[in-house]
């Protein structure tokens, strides 16, 4: 083998080396991008669903503590005018 083949072949190497590790690189760098994203949606959707579910509650037991004793001190004024008279 020519010395002229030899480098001919170090370069072709080194520059299948390179190529081959950019190449990992790039598909890592996608592949983890992607998983990220997903994780991180699914994260969102959840906490999002989460805040929703407890908000919703919350209003709904304030509501229904409100109209609770509305109602109650309204029977509570009927009954003791009631009485009174």
């Amino acid at each position: 083998m020519t010395l002229q083949n030899k480098v001919k072949k170090q370069v072709l190497n080194q520059v299948s080396a390179q190529v081959r590790n950019q190449v990992r690189n790039q598909v890592l760098d996608q592949v983890r991008n992607q998983v990220l994203y997903q994780v991180w949606d699914q994260f969102s959707d959840q906490v999002s669903i989460q805040v929703r579910d407890q908000v919703r509650t919350q209003v709904w037991n304030q509501i229904w503590d409100q109209v609770r004793e509305q109602v109650f001190n309204q029977v509570r004024n009927q009954v003791s005018n009631d009485l009174r008279k």
